[in-house]
């Protein structure tokens, strides 16, 4: 592996519908001194498969798709190829549109070495920049803060498709889910749970003919990017108003026995709060487990529920306190929970991501 240099690193593309750009992006590759080159014919038409005919006469190995399987098969069947050589060291996946250049190509090669071959290495793009198309910059914007605040993750460009993959992860992203662009997505996400580090290697910003070329469907593809972000919240919305409507039950029926006074303001919350949140949590935890982070970790119902606890007293003390101080009603406290249990979400989130159902490294 020591004598490996960046040039010996295996070079992705997949294509769709290509044109002139995708040759020269091969001639920019090649012209770098890379050698090993991967291009994946993702169902194109007989009008457009001039390119992957001059990429197959310029010495890459071109795989075809017989029908469009989209962008995230293209690239597991490339990433299938190149675990049958015993020579690849990793690869560098690159858009075939001219929006990588190659000595930021080459620069992210040379990063991933500079790892030992230990990291992800991310090209990503200054969005801020002037050409920068609007779908493009609004799009990033709203992922990355949902990749910060829901998932933990801090990266500036979350669509870049310029990414070095030490071989050694290859195997794992065969098996992560999607087929087409929310592939990319999950793959961040599964090497967030799975521990894989990634750094960032800043790229030129290059969009042609406002990247009209892109295959990328905003509406269709958005939601297929954001659903699985989404699934980390709605459990928790889910529970949450399954919480509130048990809450507001408990309130009225002690309040019916004469048990809720000016008086006992805090037993009452402290009461309506244990019986709502047992029957959500259980909700919660369950859907958590199963659907949201994919746990099989023994000890994560012991770690919800010490989390479960921690929550329930802190809201019950915060909801308490300020319904004291604003001498609320029953539907004025109902609304300060509602407050208080919404800030409360972001931490538990993060804790439940990072303790409680925390896969097991390899």
């Amino acid at each position: 592996m020591s004598d490996k240099t960046v040039t010996d690193i295996t070079i992705i593309i997949p294509s769709l519908n290509p044109d002139e750009k995708l040759m020269k992006t091969v001639e920019g590759i090649l012209g770098k001194g890379f050698h090993n080159i991967v291009v994946v014919d993702d169902g194109s038409d007989e009008e457009h498969k001039k390119p992957f005919e001059y990429a197959a006469e310029r010495g890459c190995k071109v795989l075809v798709h017989e029908v469009n399987k989209g962008k995230g098969r293209a690239l597991k069947t490339a990433f299938e190829h190149c675990l049958t050589c015993s020579d690849c060291i990793g690869v560098i996946t690159v858009d075939g549109d001219g929006q990588h250049g190659a000595d930021d190509i080459y620069n992210c090669g040379k990063e991933m070495l500079r790892h030992n071959n230990q990291r992800v290495i991310l090209g990503c793009r200054d969005f801020s920049e002037e050409n920068v198309p609007f779908k493009s910059r609004y799009g990033n914007n709203i992922t990355k803060f949902a990749f910060r605040v829901l998932c933990g993750i801090k990266i500036s460009d979350t669509q870049t498709g310029l990414r070095a993959i030490p071989a050694q992860y290859l195997k794992a992203m065969t098996e992560y889910k999607g087929e087409r662009f929310e592939y990319e997505t999950n793959m961040l996400l599964e090497m967030k749970s799975q521990g894989i580090p990634f750094s960032e290697v800043k790229i030129e910003t290059i969009y042609l003919d406002d990247n009209a070329s892109t295959h990328f469907h905003p509406w269709r593809d958005s939601f297929r990017i954001y659903k699985i972000i989404f699934k980390y919240s709605l459990s928790a919305g889910a529970s949450a108003i399954i919480d509130l409507l048990l809450f507001y039950i408990a309130l009225h029926g002690l309040e019916l026995l004469g048990i809720s006074t000016p008086e006992n303001t805090e037993l009452t919350v402290l009461l309506a709060t244990v019986f709502a949140r047992v029957i959500s949590s259980l909700f919660n935890y369950s859907v958590n487990r199963k659907v949201v982070f994919g746990s099989a970790s023994r000890n994560s119902f012991v770690k919800y529920y010490v989390l479960c606890v921690a929550q329930m007293l802190l809201s019950a003390a915060l909801v308490a306190l300020l319904s004291t101080l604003c001498m609320a009603g029953k539907f004025g406290k109902l609304v300060i929970k509602l407050v208080v249990d919404t800030c409360l979400f972001f931490v538990s989130f993060g804790i439940q991501r990072e303790w409680v159902f925390k896969k097991k490294q390899d």
